[in-house]
Formats: C-alpha cells, structure tokens, sequence
C-alpha cells in the first residue's frame, strides 16, 4: 500500500476519534484531508457523508446509552434540515465555488474545535421557528458541501442555553446521521455516488474504529481540547489554502 494511502487511513482515524469525542461525525476533518492530497470534489463529499454516517451512528448509540439526548431538541431540528439537506445534495456547485464555500466551513469548523464551550447552567426552551429556521439553513449547507451540520448545531445550543454540554453532543451525533443521509440521498438522484474509490473501505474502516474509540471517551467525560486545537490548526491551514488558490 502506498504511503499516501496509509496516510490518509490514518488521518481518517485520527479525525473520527477527535470529533466523535465531543458527538461529531468528523466530516469537516475528512474533507480537509482530502483537500490537502487533492482528491477531487467529486469523490469528498459523498465520501466524507459516507463516513460521517457510520461514525455518526457509533455516536449516537453511545449518547444516548449515556443518558444525553433529548429528542425534544432533536425533532424541531430535524424536521426542517432533512429535506434542505436532500436539496443542497442535488446541487452541485462548480468547483471554484464549492472550494471557496469549503473553505469557509472549514475556517469555522476550526474555530468550533478550538474553543471549548460549555453549559451546565439551567437550560431553556428553544423557540420552535429558531429551531426550523436554523435547521434548515443548516441542513442547506450541509447538504452543498457535504457535512453533517454538527459542527454548526453544537455551538448554537449551548451559546443559547438550549441544552447542556452533553445533551447537545448527543443531540448533534443523530443530527449529523440525519443529515448526512439526507445529502447522500441528493447527490444519489443525480448520480454522484458511482465514482467513489476502491480504497473507500478501508478509509470506513478507519472510520468506525476511530468513532468507536473517540465516542466512548467523549461519552464519559474525556476532555480533548489540546488535540482537538491541533487539529483545528490543521483545518484552518486547508480552509484557507482552499480559499486563497
């Protein structure tokens, strides 16, 4: 196997365990990856929803056998950013565009990992139209570049006292599962899906051990902010390399 090739394994797992440890599937972190072994826009974005969708669902089995999901929080949500999701997945956007909106999301999911947020106050109930419209902005946008909308959801209930450090994790994981589904869905109605490599099963394989590992831990109170800012540093150096080339 060539050294790119088992590079590229082994940053998949790296990614998988970082953002499962705090209820991400790790799309962002595939994604950059990819962009910095230059792998074609065309095979990321299935790609990295593929990936998010197994990691994801590890997540999610974890959180919610920890106690910290709330299906209250999660349905509003939801109910808005599955079909926005399928949308942006049936558009696709033309390359120079897609690097540029890429590398935005990759900028913000840096700075996602890099602050550690935190709410173990008194939550409060989420007004029902913020919910729909936030999710499907963010279902939107997950669905055109090809992320689970986690790495926005995460911040916004606990900047707003939504819900609690945990909780929100948890809410996220399934949130990002949805979506994902979502977008692959899209991109299958305009036949996105058929020309993903060979090598994708070992990358899913990378994937799960490193989903499994990472949620585990984040489920029972790990703290990984040191990793987790390196590896922002990482993806803000790809965000901004996709920007400026």
């Amino acid at each position: 196997m060539e050294s790119t090739a088992i590079l590229i394994i082994f940053a998949i797992f790296l990614v998988a365990v970082m953002y499962s440890s705090v209820g991400h599937g790790g799309a962002s972190g595939y994604l950059a990856v990819m962009a910095f072994l230059a792998v074609a826009p065309e095979v990321t974005r299935p790609t990295a929803l593929i990936l998010n969708l197994f990691v994801a669902s590890i997540g999610t089995v974890q959180f919610y056998r920890a106690g910290h999901f709330s299906w209250r929080i999660f349905l509003p949500f939801a109910a808005a950013s599955i079909p926005m999701a399928v949308v942006g997945g049936m558009i696709n956007l033309p390359t120079n565009i897609y690097k540029i909106v890429l590398g935005a999301v990759l900028v913000l999911a840096a700075v996602r990992l890099a602050i550690k947020l935190k709410n173990d106050d008194v939550v409060k109930e989420p007004p029902i139209i913020a919910c729909l419209l936030i999710g499907a902005i963010i279902g939107l946008l997950s669905g055109l570049v090809g992320v689970g909308g986690g790495i926005f959801l995460t911040p916004i209930l606990l900047l707003m006292r939504w819900a609690e450090t945990r909780v929100a994790a948890g809410v996220s994981v399934l949130f990002i599962f949805v979506n994902s589904a979502a977008g692959l869905v899209g991109q299958y109605s305009r036949g996105a899906l058929g020309g993903l490599p060979s090598e994708v099963w070992f990358w899913i394989a990378a994937a799960i051990v490193g989903g499994f590992i990472g949620s585990t831990l984040g489920s029972r109170k790990f703290d990984s902010i040191t990793l987790r800012r390196v590896l922002a540093v990482v993806l803000l150096f790809a965000g901004v390399k996709l920007i400026a080339v």
